[in-house]
């Protein structure tokens, strides 16, 4: 590895129960507006996906447009910037379903399934698993 490591700005971008999943949303939907990312993600309250996508709109991931109009309209999209991270976005996506397999296996998916694992990601990994579907 690279003595020049550079993923704690990676990890920055990243870190958050819910980037990933607004990301991934965008990626695959194009452009939303923020009740739609709101409906795409039922568990995120609206203070976290604002803050989330403020995040994200700091780092030059996530464009924002602001309709001057009434009702106000409110527009958010993957910048030119976050479209390089549509392959790591994929590769992470992948995976996640890997490891979830291999998980489902190694625990044989019903009895200790539970056992062994810490399951604090669930709301995450089901974001995620029905964004895909």
């Amino acid at each position: 590895m690279h003595t020049d490591c550079k993923f704690e700005t990676v990890l920055e971008i990243l870190v958050g129960k819910w980037k990933p999943v607004i990301m991934f949303q965008l990626f695959s939907n194009g452009t939303m507006r923020f009740s739609e990312l709101q409906r795409a993600i039922p568990a995120i309250t609206k203070k976290m996906l604002t803050q989330q996508l403020r995040e994200l709109e700091y780092h030059d991931i996530v464009h924002r447009k602001v309709y001057h109009q009434i009702p106000p309209k409110v527009e958010y999209s993957i910048t030119e910037h976050g479209r390089s991270m549509d392959l790591v976005m994929q590769a992470l996506n992948d995976w996640g379903r890997f490891h979830t397999a291999h998980l489902n296996q190694l625990y044989d998916e019903g009895e200790g399934a539970n056992e062994g694992h810490n399951r604090e990601d669930e709301p995450l990994a089901d974001a995620i698993d029905n964004a895909v579907e």
